[in-house]
């Protein structure tokens, strides 16, 4: 039995590579974040209640949940590329008629099936890399994109906002269409088929179920992915109560509040540059380590930052080092999981995807639900996340 997923000579990792498929797995936080800003618009042209246009993101990130469980097997069964292809071609159609949409029920619906196929690239581009690469390489690769992943949801909001004020916010499904265009032709020109014939395992859901069962049985790889799933809703957190907290509760301008996003990007980048340095040489186990201890420590500071009242600085650096270490964290436990089950890297992924992505959105949606009167909800679970996601990994993935 080989130990690569293909019968084909290694992938050589270049910049043009990461670039590629650092587009193919943006798509999903610009979907998600990009017309954020556009809602009060779309809420007074359509007629509409703001609750109701706060549902078609609800709706997008129901679609997106349940896709994953869907397009990992499929993936294993039928090959990356058309999956991969198929899914973002329906999302591209889901960009255009969600741009035309002349009244609420039809952007819904459109949103719920265009998260269903844009959970095809999120799925599939792990699957894809855990192909190509060995499992030190793989964790390089996959956070250099996650830096991506993390670092589009912090841009889409301001990028959706200038859309809107200049173009109209159908602008920003036209944007999105394009973009899609843009990546379906970089999977066809520039990303082959990563998964041989002979590696395929006929799709059966009575199979699909047990893998899944396989992968929840073993209490490492749950270790794993809920450790990651936490880390990730940390973020989550930031995101949904960060602009208040900073905005409404430290009474920072909102010209000012975007140079803070990007200390976090800075911090990222950095993190992520030092993880792609090291992780050859120390592992990806040890790498994780590292990133959780730092998490560990950043949840701390918040805390602290907040029981001594140390101001901005108090939550803005912890915030930093948070955010900062969601590459690391990301990458090193999807390295370990998919390392442990190659044939199923589909499966796994989107397993994994599922879980991080859920309990990133039930956290947010606490803190969304908590009036914003202090920084303590955004703080205080942030914090929780740090720890939860050090005990899963040392209760039940440390080896």
């Amino acid at each position: 039995m080989t130990t690569n997923a293909v019968h084909q000579p290694a992938q050589q990792l270049t910049f043009l590579l990461i670039l590629v498929l650092g587009a193919i797995a943006a798509l999903t936080p610009l979907a998600i974040d990009m017309y954020l800003p556009a809602m009060p618009d779309i809420a007074r042209e359509l007629g509409v209640a703001p609750g109701l246009v706060q549902r078609t993101l609800a709706a997008y990130t129901a679609g997106f949940a349940l896709g994953q469980l869907i397009h990992g097997p499929i993936s294993d069964s039928y090959g990356r590329r058309p999956v991969l292809i198929v899914g973002v071609i329906m999302f591209l159609i889901g960009a255009v008629v969600s741009a035309n949409a002349t009244d609420i029920e039809t952007l819904t619906y459109i949103r719920a099936a265009q998260g269903f196929c844009g959970a095809a690239a999120a799925v599939v581009i792990q699957a894809l890399v855990r192909d190509m690469f060995d499992k030190e390489d793989f964790a390089r690769t996959m956070s250099f994109i996650t830096l991506v992943m993390t670092v589009a949801p912090l841009a889409a909001p301001m990028m959706g906002g200038y859309l809107a004020v200049w173009f109209g916010w159908r602008s920003i499904f036209w944007v999105l269409a394009g973009f899609a265009a843009l990546v379906i032709v970089l999977v066809v020109t520039m990303i082959p088929e990563t998964l041989a014939l002979d590696r395929r395992p006929p799709l059966r859901i009575g199979s699909t179920l047990r893998n899944y069962a396989k992968i929840l049985r073993t209490k490492q790889s749950v270790g794993y992915i809920v450790a990651s799933g936490f880390s990730f809703a940390g973020m989550f957190s930031f995101l949904t109560a960060g602009s208040f907290v900073y905005i409404d509760y430290y009474g920072v301008s909102t010209q000012n509040f975007g140079y803070l996003f990007g200390l976090n990007v800075v911090c990222l980048i950095l993190f992520t540059m030092l993880n792609g340095k090291f992780v050859r040489k120390v592992g990806s186990e040890n790498m994780l380590k590292i990133g959780l201890m730092i998490q560990l420590f950043a949840g701390i500071g918040l805390i602290v930052g907040q029981v001594f009242g140390l101001g901005l600085w108090g939550t803005v650096i912890p915030v930093m080092l948070f955010v900062g270490t969601i590459s690391i964290v990301g990458s090193n436990s999807m390295a370990c999981v998919l390392s442990a089950y190659p044939e199923l890297a589909g499966t796994a992924s989107s397993l994994a995807g599922t879980m991080r992505f859920g309990i990133g959105t039930i956290v947010g949606g606490i803190v969304a639900s908590i009036p914003v009167h202090s920084a303590w909800p955004m703080t205080g679970a942030m914090a929780a996340c740090a720890i939860l996601s050090a005990l899963f990994y040392w209760g039940l993935a440390k080896k």
